[in-house]
């Protein structure tokens, strides 16, 4: 569930705030046990999402480093070689 949750500080271009919330739903998903909550538990569901969305856009912003943005397209090369390695039948 929670392999989906990526880093997203330090990219070039920033993280963008659909990447955000997809992180804040995995995040809330993994902690509370729902992929989809109950009717009864949605608004509350819902809510937390958004919260650790703001806090996360928050973080983000807060951050600060000297090392040069990573480029996506050699991280995301990277990851799809180690995919490939990892599940080489």
């Amino acid at each position: 569930m929670c392999r989906n949750i990526r880093t997203l500080y330090n990219f070039e271009p920033p993280a963008t705030s659909e990447e955000v919330n997809a992180a804040a739903l995995q995040y809330v998903r993994k902690i509370s046990g729902f992929t989809k909550p109950s009717q009864a538990n949605a608004e509350a569901f819902e809510r937390a999402v958004a919260e650790v969305a703001a806090v996360s856009t928050r973080l983000l912003e807060a951050l600060q480093t000297a090392a040069p943005p990573k480029d996506r397209e050699v991280v995301v090369a990277r990851a799809r070689v180690a995919a490939a390695r990892r599940y080489a039948a």
